[in-house]
């Protein structure tokens, strides 16, 4: 099947793949960098802690100079590396740019490529191609048309990546699996699979090498379709051969490949032969087999990896989240309580997103003291509920007939912080007629003032509920008062 098996090069000269998600970092500083000044007195600690993205990098540059400090183009360089690695594109591109600009560097082939990128990610593909058109020719290296092919490919820009592909190949730069890799991802994501094919047979004929990340993006086109022979011919290719390090996530992939095609056995089987090969990042595995195992319906082998999980350490929210909304789905709320009050006996960071799925459930069982409990609970430990939970909750107080309550509880989910109100017409409108029904008018006017205080907060004039096209309501700021 493949002339050519090499052990993975995680190498990328211009994306930022490697690095996401990763935690933050001093080590882009060389040791000599660090011996040399304090780090908070470093320019590496004022650009990364000034995160807005609206704030420009420039001045913090130029008072570093003007201060009589020196600054090293490899710092720079290593500031561009790290702002990109957390998807801070624009300060990344205002560092490039004064490196630029400001010394009058000569940009390498290389900076070229890391500038082009981010042009394209800060500005759009068209200020990237007019950004392409004005680099030299001499300077158009291999390195700068993979960087263009990856822009047009991350925007899923078919035709044009094509034709960069095949200017490269007339060009006869077209030799390294990076750049075969870019457009076999392109062609999976977008369903092309006799695209693919093709591909993966030029490399064939070409004899290019076929690098693990190569054999991981034809697993998983294989497992999209679901292509089952595909995928367990590859599979096995993989597992024969000692050039190949295979691990958890391919037969995670597999799974996922089975799942799809309704093969719940060999599922299983692949979820058991990936546990068998964890080794290091074991809490995303962990969270991944939690997630599969859901999926499947599996619940006692939710739990078993949730043993193990614990045995490592200190578990995420995330973690936390994932099981909690995997067992409500499963219809396990007494399980998904557990994990609640095992949350809370242990974790003091707060999220009111792990509660919140188990308040959604109460409501839509109709567990009106339960929801109540736990929003309780919940503020206890400092958190702040949604103004969704909040909605919800005066609505199930309007049901229940428990006006007072239900009024009560509205304005609490006006008040809470978010972004757009979406708040329940038929509860809201039924608050507002018990006001003026009990003739208390005082009450009714300082329900209705309250909410006029609302709009006049975010600079609006009055409210409005109206309905979207999806059935949702929505209190909107409109000129006609709501009484």
């Amino acid at each position: 099947m493949m002339k050519v098996l090499r052990s993975w090069s995680s190498s990328n000269s211009w994306g930022d793949n490697n690095g996401v998600g990763r935690r933050f970092k001093a080590i882009f500083y060389s040791t000599r960098t660090l011996t040399s000044r304090k780090l908070e007195d470093s320019l590496f600690n004022q650009i990364s802690v000034a995160g807005d993205p609206r704030v420009s990098m420039c001045p913090i540059l130029d008072q570093w100079v003007e201060g009589g400090r020196n600054v090293d183009i490899s710092e720079i360089k290593a500031l561009i590396k790290h702002l990109r690695e957390y998807k801070r594109f624009k300060h990344a591109l205002q560092l490039s740019e004064w490196m630029t600009h400001r010394w009058n560097f000569a940009l390498s082939p290389g900076d070229i490529a890391v500038q082009l990128d981010l042009v394209s990610k800060v500005h759009g593909l068209e200020q990237a191609e007019k950004y392409f058109i004005n680099i030299p020719g001499r300077l158009k290296t291999f390195k700068v048309y993979g960087a263009l092919l990856n822009c047009y490919a991350s925007k899923k820009s078919l035709e044009t990546a094509e034709a960069t592909m095949q200017k490269m190949r007339q060009f006869g730069i077209l030799r390294k699996t990076l750049y075969y890799n870019v457009m076999l991802s392109l062609y999976s994501k977008m369903g092309k699979q006799e695209n693919f094919n093709a591909l993966i047979q030029e490399m064939e004929e070409k004899g290019i090498s076929c690098y693990q990340s190569t054999l991981y993006i034809r697993l998983n086109a294989y497992a999209a379709v679901p292509d089952i022979n595909g995928m367990e011919n590859l599979l096995s290719l993989m597992e024969a051969n000692r050039l190949v390090t295979i691990d958890w996530h391919a037969y995670i992939i597999a799974a996922n490949g089975y799942m799809k095609a309704g093969i719940t056995e060999k599922s299983l089987t692949m979820l058991k032969k990936s546990e068998q090969h964890i080794n290091g990042r074991r809490v995303f595995a962990y969270e991944m087999l939690l997630t599969l195992y859901a999926r499947l319906g599996k619940k006692d082998e939710m739990y078993r990896i949730w043993d193990l999980y614990k045995k490592i350490g200190k578990i995420h929210n995330s973690s936390y989240f994932r099981l909690i909304s995997s067992l409500i789905k499963l219809d396990d709320l007494d399980g998904a309580e557990n994990i609640l009050l095992e949350w809370e006996s242990v974790n003091t960071s707060f999220d009111f997103d792990i509660p919140g799925w188990l308040i959604s459930a109460y409501f839509r069982k109709v567990h009106l003291e339960k929801a109540e409990a736990c929003i309780s609970r919940a503020i206890e430990r400092g958190q702040h509920p949604t103004a969704s939970a909040w909605d919800c909750l005066a609505t199930e107080y309007y049901k229940d007939n428990q006006m007072t309550k239900a009024v009560e509880t509205m304005k609490k989910a006006i008040a809470a912080p978010q972004c757009g109100w979406n708040l329940n017409r038929v509860t809201l409108k039924a608050c507002v007629k018990y006001l003026k029904e009990r003739g208390d008018t005082e009450v009714a006017d300082k329900f209705t003032r309250f909410l006029a205080d609302i709009a006049n907060e975010i600079n609006g004039n009055d409210l409005q509920v109206e309905e979207n096209a999806h059935g949702a309501t929505k209190l909107k700021l409109a000129t006609a008062k709501l009484h």
